[in-house]
């Protein structure tokens, strides 16, 4: 008979290192179990988007106010006339009151977000407007003008003098950034957008010389005479021409006098003339010439390089010209061989993004070509974003996303500050997080993917609405949105049926 082992009190010590030991494990495994209830509970969520604080114009019921990018009213819909916002990010906004419709006067005042009046020592203040070459409308957002006494001047939005209340008028340099005119005794001057005089005020007329200013300005002295002045203030072509060209290239200008094209070269001040009836463009060797009703190209010296024989022409990069020829656009060297065969309705060189986008007779789809001259892509080009490197392009029935080397990338990979993702399945459209778990399921007949105030606009039984960041519906599908250009939500607002005009509407 076996006997059990007897208590010995003397023998019964407690084991501090055992006691230890099993406490540690027990810790460890109570938080490996907590790590993976809390990974299961988050698979199916979305993190908070990071979102800018911007402010938006708004119209509802006849009325103007303003909303954030969270879709918050700022200033509710109360004003009869538009309200600008130069500066989408400033707290600054732009009213008009008290408008005589028959004598054309009107008061025009800056409020913030509280709605009060901002600037109140002046009599005016008004957003400075400038347009691009096709029309569309946007603001200069450096600055502000203010009036005092009948002379204008310029603040920032902190109220901050960039130019003292001293001149007739204050406006724009058409398409053309950081250039504004300013007038005073009936004599132009250019300033910048940090209110730095860049041309004194003695000139009938200043024209961009190019939409860059970097490139400078073309003056009109009070003998009619033409020039260029440069940004630091340096004449660099003198004004003694009856025309100059809206052409630059290095130090070469194209000039005209007693009815004679001249290239000017402000390095060694010298003008060579030029045997053509007109002039398009010029590059570091060559010149895009006319010659009637066809182009050529030229030597900077006025040799022929290539007969004049194309409907149109012009400069590509490197030694490459897209060219028209019976009705068909091609690219040509500068020896006039053929490198790229005329089978196109157009061709448009996207050089912010370095690639060719041709468009064929009948074909919706765009051929696009990198600087190889290589077909690399066929589709629908939907958004080109140079801030993020990236085109968005509808190949078939897929909206896919490429680098600028033409590299496909997910979705993911490209919008990195999203929370959601649009995905398809069986022809449905839903969202994902960032692991790629459902977040919206697959309910929608088309959307979009989220916009950078975390909205994303959903489409359902031939309705528009929008999801939050999310995935919770702030507008039901219920909107029908077929004229509008552009499809997008804050909040449960939708912008204009004109993307052009900027605001947003319910």
């Amino acid at each position: 008979m076996s006997k059990g082992r007897r208590y010995d009190p003397e023998n019964s010590k407690l084991n501090v290192k055992k006691v230890i030991a099993a406490i540690i494990t027990l810790i460890v495994l109570i938080m490996f179990v907590i790590i993976v209830i809390k990974a299961i509970k988050n698979d199916g969520k979305t993190t908070e988007k990071n979102v800018s604080l911007r402010y938006y114009t708004v119209y509802e019921e006849q009325k103007w106010g303003v909303i954030n990018s969270k879709g918050e009213t700022i200033i509710s819909p109360s004003y009869d006339e538009i309200i600008i916002i130069p500066n989408p990010e400033k707290d600054v906004f732009i009213v008009t009151k008290d408008v005589n419709y028959e004598d054309g006067t009107y008061k025009s005042i800056a409020v913030n977000s509280k709605n009060e009046q901002l600037f109140t020592e002046y009599d005016m203040v008004e957003a400075i407007e400038n347009r691009d070459k096709q029309n569309s409308v946007w603001y200069i957002n450096t600055c502000i003008k203010v009036q005092k006494d009948g002379q204008w001047g310029l603040i920032d939005f902190a109220g901050k003098t960039l130019l003292n209340c001293q001149y007739d008028s204050i406006q724009a340099l058409p398409y053309v950034k950081n250039s504004l005119i300013t007038v005073k005794e009936n004599k132009k001057g250019l300033v910048s957008g940090a209110g730095n005089v860049i041309i004194n005020n003695e000139y009938e007329e200043i024209l961009p010389l190019t939409d860059q200013y970097e490139d400078g300005y073309v003056v009109k002295n009070s003998q009619g005479k033409y020039g260029v002045i440069g940004t630091n203030k340096k004449l660099l072509v003198p004004a003694e021409y009856s025309e100059i060209k809206n052409i630059k290239s290095e130090d070469n200008y194209v000039v005209k006098n007693e009815g004679k094209f001249k290239i000017y070269n402000s390095a060694s001040e010298e003008a060579t003339t030029i045997n053509a009836d007109d002039i398009k463009n010029i590059n570091t060797e060559n010149i895009i010439i006319k010659n009637g009703e066809k182009y050529g190209i030229s030597s900077l010296t006025g040799e022929q390089i290539v007969e004049a024989k194309y409907e149109d022409l012009t400069y590509l990069f490197s030694n490459y010209y897209i060219a028209k020829l019976d009705f068909k656009y091609g690219i040509i060297d500068n020896l006039g061989d053929t490198k790229l065969d005329f089978n196109y309705t157009s061709l448009t060189y996207r050089k912010d993004a370095d690639f060719i986008q041709g468009e064929k007779e009948g074909i919706a789809e765009s051929e696009l070509i990198d600087r190889n001259l290589d077909i690399k892509l066929s589709g629908i080009l939907s958004e080109v974003n140079i801030s993020k490197g990236y085109m968005k392009v509808r190949v078939g029935e897929e909206y896919k996303y490429y680098n600028f080397k033409f590299e496909e990338k997910k979705n993911t990979e490209i919008l990195t500050d999203n929370t959601l993702f649009l995905s398809k399945k069986n022809g449905k459209y839903g969202y994902v997080n960032a692991k790629g778990v459902v977040v919206v399921n697959y309910i929608y007949d088309d959307a979009m993917e989220q916009n950078a105030s975390g909205y994303s606009a959903v489409k359902k039984d031939g309705k528009w609405g929008a999801i939050d960041e999310k995935g919770k519906v702030v507008v039901e599908p219920s909107l029908a949105l077929d004229k509008n250009t552009v499809i997008d939500f804050i909040g449960k607002w939708h912008i204009a049926e004109d993307a052009n005009a900027g605001y947003y509407t319910k």
